[in-house]
């Protein structure tokens, strides 16, 4: 995934705004980074890469670049929500019908 991709569908919310949320504010905990537009706030899909996301930055690392693709993110995200793991609120990114 790019960096323009986007990693919250429920609140579209993209990687370099999340990014730059860490970088900016320093969050102390991953939890935080829901004060960037609500990510990881809705059906909880996103909630595993923004963790990443922080411990990458915690660590000094550089965002390393996600190894799907925007269409696998979005039909594991699908998959996730028909499993019934999620619920996106009102206004998110659709799931594929399907």
């Amino acid at each position: 995934m790019d960096i323009d991709d986007t990693i919250c569908y429920c609140f579209h919310v993209r990687k370099r705004k999340i990014l730059n949320f860490i970088r900016i504010h320093k969050p102390r905990r991953a939890s935080q980074i829901s004060e960037c537009g609500g990510a990881g706030t809705g059906c909880g899909w996103c909630v595993p890469y923004l963790k990443r996301y922080f411990e990458e930055s915690r660590a000094g690392q550089v965002a390393v670049p996600d190894a799907l693709t925007p269409e696998e993110y979005a039909r594991m995200r699908a998959a996730y929500i028909r499993d019934g793991k999620g619920t996106p609120p009102p206004g998110a990114i659709p799931i594929d019908p399907v």
